[in-house]
């Protein structure tokens, strides 16, 4: 892919700039130069090094560890880019933090994932790109343009690639992401098993069934991201159990809290894969198990329909 109009222009925040490099290549633009420096409290400065009057911006800047960080980080390029007159400000998410508290579950309970939709919009954004939302529902949540995309497409290949002939089984680790795993099921035209499990404290997880029949089968675990682990690992267990005969697991966010790479190394599990949404913890490489696919042609091509005035509706068939 490559872009010649000088309209287009792309930033990166300091969260991921290996993938906003990987973008830009694929664009076929470089990044505008920027600088991120901190104030000696810790407070964010933003100096951008090429004007972006009248032009449509696109800033990648996925919200992860730490999330803090990298929220305020993206909320104050975002005004610098709005006070220096730019045509469209365009926010490409990779990863959105806090999307985990979309709904109230308790009494008295925040919902974090507006807010920050909130603060996202006042900072400055006229259009935001994201990328496997926890729950879809959290496009309604903004009130400007939302393209939440998926890599449903390219997990699946790469599943398609390494079990080109098995007795493959789909499995979704929880009734909520049903939808999520029979998309990667779909593609593969594979059948759709459910794992029952009951939460009795964040963070923490209780395997309670499997419904459908994994006996003899490989089974692909999908979710939309990788935290602890505890989820994940209790699947396997419970997928093996049940006679699978080998697990893999599929995940766009590699989150990848601490002690969770040695926990799904230790658990029955094959293969993890994760995308590029963020960057993977620095003792990453120690993990045989763990395996990246990128997301950076699927948010080039995005960005590329976006400022041209296409449609993105494409890229998830």
């Amino acid at each position: 892919m490559s872009h010649a109009d000088d309209s287009l222009m792309l930033l990166c925040g300091t969260a991921h700039p290996e993938l906003g490099r990987r973008i830009a290549a694929e664009v076929g633009i470089p990044l505008t130069p920027m600088a991120v420096t901190r104030f000696s409290d810790g407070e964010f400065d933003v100096k951008i090094a090429a004007s972006v009057r009248e032009h449509d911006v696109f800033l990648i800047q996925p919200t992860c560890h730490p999330v803090n960080s990298t929220y305020m980080e993206l909320f104050i390029i975002l005004d610098a880019l709005r006070r220096a007159s730019a045509a469209r400000i365009n926010a490409v998410i990779p990863y959105y933090g806090y999307a985990r508290k979309e709904k109230k579950t308790q009494p008295r309970d925040p919902i974090s994932a507006k807010l920050m939709a909130n603060f996202v919009q006042v900072a400055g954004a006229q259009r935001v790109i994201a990328l496997d939302l926890h729950a879809e529902a959290i496009q309604g949540f903004f009130d400007i343009p939302v393209d939440s995309l998926t890599a449903s497409k390219i997990l699946a290949r790469h599943i398609q690639e390494r079990h080109p002939a098995d007795n493959l089984v789909v499995v979704s680790p929880d009734v909520g992401g049903t939808a999520r795993a029979r998309s990667i099921a779909r593609r593969l035209d594979r059948p759709l098993a459910i794992i029952d499990k009951r939460r009795p404290r964040d963070d923490d997880v209780e395997i309670v069934n499997v419904i459908g029949d994994v006996d003899g089968c490989t089974c692909v675990v999908v979710d939309d991201l990788v935290g602890t682990g505890a989820t994940l690992v209790g699947a396997a267990h419970a997928l093996r159990a049940k006679g699978a005969r080998s697990v893999d697991v599929l995940a766009t966010h590699g989150v990848l809290a601490e002690g969770a790479l040695e926990r799904l190394n230790d658990a029955p599990i094959d293969q993890v894969v994760v995308t590029d949404s963020i960057p993977l913890p620095s003792d990453a490489t120690r993990f045989p198990k763990l395996h990246q696919v990128s997301v950076a042609p699927l948010i080039a091509e995005a960005v590329v329909r976006v400022h041209e005035g296409r449609s993105v509706s494409e890229l998830f068939r």
